[in-house]
């Protein structure tokens, strides 16, 4: 089985095609191009260079966040668009599992951040499972004080995962026992989005397309600042 991924929760657009017997291609980029210029193109390139068509897809699977509103309006409308038209399940991911899932064979308490904006991040708690990770939080938005007091009233020892560890990396460097991901592992990709959904796929474990949004967690800019011209 065959299934298309498209993450694009943070500034980094990735496109992935690939099944149970590995990758077959994968595009990414992290700046300049947006994500809606980006996605087709780079999925025509992959079905052209490995003599696929849309046909062939059995699924389409997509990171819905939590990351920036943007991005995550235009990946997932266009996983849905791709899905009905192809009348092929979708899945969902949170771009947040695609961070500690990259990074499971830890033995530490892994958190994956993402940069929020705002002077704001996306964090969650994951730990190691046989076959792969398990979420011990929720999802949450916030400071990095606010991570990082988390982590001080925890005794476990730390890896951060993701751009937003890379950014406030030294904001977050005081709790003890503390390890920070490479720059490999600052953007979710689409090829974890791949194996991720490939299991959910053989369970028949689907989204219900009109049902399936991105997992904002808070307002745009664009809501904020009409709010405040309201006032």
């Amino acid at each position: 089985m065959l299934v298309l991924g498209i993450e694009t929760s943070t500034p980094a657009s990735s496109v992935t095609i690939g099944s149970e017997q590995g990758i077959i291609g994968s595009c990414m980029v992290t700046r300049g191009v947006s994500h809606g210029s980006f996605i087709l193109p780079a999925v025509e390139f992959l079905m052209k260079e490995a003599d696929l068509s849309y046909r062939n897809l059995s699924a389409v699977a997509v990171g819905l966040g939590p990351g920036l509103y943007t991005g995550l309006r235009v990946g997932v409308a266009t996983a849905k668009t791709l899905a009905q038209a192809l009348s092929v399940p979708i899945i969902g991911v949170s771009s947040l599992d695609l961070l500690a899932f990259d990074v499971r064979y830890s033995d530490k308490l892994i958190c994956p951040v993402i940069d929020a904006k705002r002077k704001e991040v996306f964090f969650g708690f994951y730990r190691q499972v046989p076959g792969g990770i398990a979420r011990e939080s929720s999802y949450v938005v916030g400071s990095p004080e606010r991570l990082l007091a988390e982590m001080e009233g925890s005794k476990d020892d730390f890896l951060l995962v993701g751009n937003g560890a890379l950014l406030y990396r030294e904001r977050l460097d005081g709790a003890h026992k503390v390890e920070f991901g490479s720059m490999a592992n600052a953007f979710p990709r689409a090829a974890s989005l791949v194996e991720l959904a490939l299991p959910r796929l053989y369970r028949e474990d689907y989204d219900r397309l009109f049902d399936l949004e991105p997992l904002y967690m808070r307002r745009s800019d664009a809501e904020i600042n009409w709010e405040k011209k309201a006032k």
